[in-house]
């Protein structure tokens, strides 16, 4: 069974500092892509983060130099330090990966419950 748990959400006053974690666990083979997606009230889930197997990044341009994306591979955890923090960053924050998972034929998505990020004064 693979799981993806976020942690790290709260509320922030604009301009803060936030990291968002998520842990992978279970029995996983390899993992392609991970990364993090939110969605706001009445809006469509939407990419913020990715980074694939080889290390490459893809940033939502509302967050490039802002937002940064690492990963620590032997615990299979992702990061996502958020800085300079805007109301409109107000979202669920949503951990995902593309994963293979023991067993499988095909690598599949795989989501996290969600974390909930506010900025606000």
């Amino acid at each position: 069974q693979v799981q993806l748990v976020e942690s790290g959400g709260g509320l922030v006053q604009p301009g803060g500092s936030l990291r968002l974690t998520c842990a992978a666990s279970g029995s996983i083979i390899k993992i392609n892509v991970i990364g993090w997606y939110r969605q706001a009230p009445g809006k469509q889930r939407e990419l913020v983060a990715t980074l694939n197997r080889g290390g490459g990044t893809n940033y939502a341009s509302s967050v490039k130099g802002r937002f940064t994306i690492s990963r620590d591979h032997a615990k299979d955890t992702v990061y996502l330090q958020m800085n300079s923090l805007k109301p409109e960053d107000t979202a669920v924050y949503y951990c995902n990966a593309e994963l293979l998972a023991l067993g499988a034929t095909y690598a599949r998505d795989y989501w996290g419950q969600g974390t909930q990020v506010i900025v606000s004064s």
